[in-house]
């Protein structure tokens, strides 16, 4: 006699297996370990690339490959619109803002901005058996030995400073997640050498000009400006070749310094563009992350690699050698920004909306696009979901894990509640949904190298008297109609959830946390103070 099982127990039984499929699946996914290889560009516009501005005069055939390989993001942004906030929320998953850097970004010689006991997205890797490189711009602080125990000095009127370049430069990218690194401070910041791991390539015992936005200081004998990129990539990809034959899997965070100026192409790509040097520029730059691309097919491991590629923020507007972006409309009809408002340092979207591709074969779906809405700070708490872990409270208080969005899943909500943006000035604005709020009376944080008149009567943006600015970016993405004084409730809205942000330590769920300190809201009348350190940050 056959056993007649009841329909409930069969529909439990089937309940507990989908769920046990479900974890085994989790666990095998968790367990592949893919190889990650984060490309960082460095003041790339959203319009710089065809695959995003089809009016773009720049040939970035590799990008738009990689595009057409995986997944575009049409509304990715970089959490601030300067250098050092955008690389600390990267890494750490953690707003700049709630550290010691309210304004601006670091000099030369300062101090680490991340610090000792902060998970980064490298020590949770290494902690899982990866190898991990930081190969390029760095920006987020060291410690130099000096040869008169005074804290380092250099740039400006003292050009050749007192630090000790025999000696190891401490609490650098080896300390904060990296078994390798290889790069640049900054390329236009002493001392003009390449650093490896925690040592200057030779001794920089030269001083350096103050030529093409560079700050003076030393540098080492025979260094070249267009030497950069290409030494930066070539050891990328023999690093990548390295990694491909050990059984580990790696990470390189391959934070680029181009097309940041000094724009230096290489002879090779000059006058290849009808754009300039900028363009040439971009163009090689192109090339180079297409090196990289071919370093993982030529090792064998691009099956199972996640690329990961976006900008540090928006396009840059002044310019010394080579003209800034407004000027290259006019000069060259070529649009960085797109049609975006805006460009590097500012709170509107041309500041920190950026281009972002990401291509995982067999995982993420190849030439497809989404308009979700993410942020560079999101790459912690993504990177903790492929791998299977749970992160605590008082780490990544700002990520959260746009997996699900890449592995082309249907969301019932958008991944995050809202977004907040921070301007070089310190500018605050808060995105939720198709409406931003500045919470400064202009999004422009350029000053006088800010939106020229030309433009402002081309997009005919009226003048208001209102303390801050409110787009809806769906009905409205170059933000040329403020409804601030027509919204006051919804104004009110994005401000609360802007200060329980602020005052909870966090936007994501979980326990509040503290901040390093006080966080300072902007003020209009507060001038930058002019140190060494902030004059040479007002270029970068």
């Amino acid at each position: 006699m056959k056993r007649q099982h009841k329909p409930e127990c069969l529909n439990n039984q089937l309940i507990i297996f989908l769920i046990c499929l479900a974890g085994y699946t989790d666990a095998l996914f968790a367990a592949e370990q893919p190889n990650i290889v984060y490309i960082l560009a460095d003041d790339l516009g959203y319009g710089d690339l065809g695959c995003y501005n089809p009016q773009s005069k720049i040939p970035t055939p590799r990008l738009d490959r990689l595009a057409s390989e995986g997944l575009r993001f049409t509304d990715a942004h970089s959490p601030s619109s300067v250098c050092t906030p955008t690389r600390y929320a990267l890494l750490t998953g953690r707003y700049a803002w709630r550290t010691r850097l309210q304004r601006n970004v670091l000099g030369p010689w300062d101090k680490p901005l991340i610090a000792p006991d902060r998970l980064t997205v490298g020590k949770l890797l290494q902690q899982r058996g990866y190898a991990t490189a930081c190969i390029g711009k760095w920006h987020l602080g060291q410690n130099y030995a000096t040869t008169d125990g005074k804290p380092p000095v250099g740039g400006a009127k003292n050009a050749l400073s007192n630090v000790d370049f025999s000696q190891p430069i401490t609490d650098g990218p080896i300390t904060r997640g990296f078994d390798h690194y290889f790069g640049t401070i900054v390329p236009n910041y002493p001392p003009y050498c390449f650093i490896e791991n925690d040592r200057t390539v030779g001794i920089p015992s030269l001083p350096m000009n103050g030529a093409n936005f560079n700050i003076p200081g030393p540098t080492v004998p025979g260094w070249k400006l267009e030497d950069i990129l290409p030494g930066l990539t070539t050891h990328a990809v023999n690093w990548i070749e390295d990694a491909a034959k050990k059984e580990k899997p790696f990470f390189l965070y391959f934070s680029l310094t181009s097309p940041h100026y000094p724009v230096v192409p290489s002879s090779e790509f000059a006058g290849t563009t009808p754009v300039g040097a900028y363009g040439d520029f971009v163009h090689q730059t192109d090339r180079s992350i297409g090196q990289i691309i071919d370093a993982l097919e030529r090792a064998g491991v691009a099956e199972n690699t996640l690329v990961v590629f976006t900008s540090d923020n928006g396009p840059e507007i002044t310019g010394e050698v080579n003209p800034g972006a407004y000027d290259r409309v006019q000069q060259f009809g070529h649009r960085s920004a797109g049609e975006l408002r805006g460009a590097k340092r500012d709170a509107w979207e041309g500041g920190h909306r950026v281009p972002f591709i990401t291509r995982w074969p067999g995982k993420i779906k190849a030439g497809t696009s989404s308009d979700e809405v993410i942020c560079h700070v999101d790459f912690l708490a993504t990177v903790a979901a492929i791998l299977g872990e749970t992160l605590p409270d008082n780490v990544a208080e700002d990520s959260v894990s746009i997996l699900p969005v890449l592995l082309g899943k249907e969301l019932q909500e958008p991944v995050r509640e809202a977004t907040v943006h921070h301007s070089a000035r310190g500018k605050f604005a808060i995105r939720r949904g198709d409406w931003v709020l500045i919470d400064a009376p202009s999004g422009d944080d350029n000053g006088t190298h800010g939106e020229p008149q030309w433009l402002k009567d081309e997009r005919g943006y009226p003048q208001h008297s209102h303390p801050g600015e409110l787009f809806n970016l769906r009905e409205d993405p170059a933000q040329q109609n403020n409804q601030y004084g027509q919204k006051p409730e919804l104004v009110l809205e994005l401000k609360s959830l802007l200060q329980k942000y602020q005052q909870e330590g966090r936007s994501t769920p979980g326990a509040p946390q503290k901040n390093d300190v006080e966080i300072q809201p902007f003020s209009p009348t507060k001038p930058v103070p002019k140190t060494p350190a902030n004059k040479a940050t007002q270029k970068n």
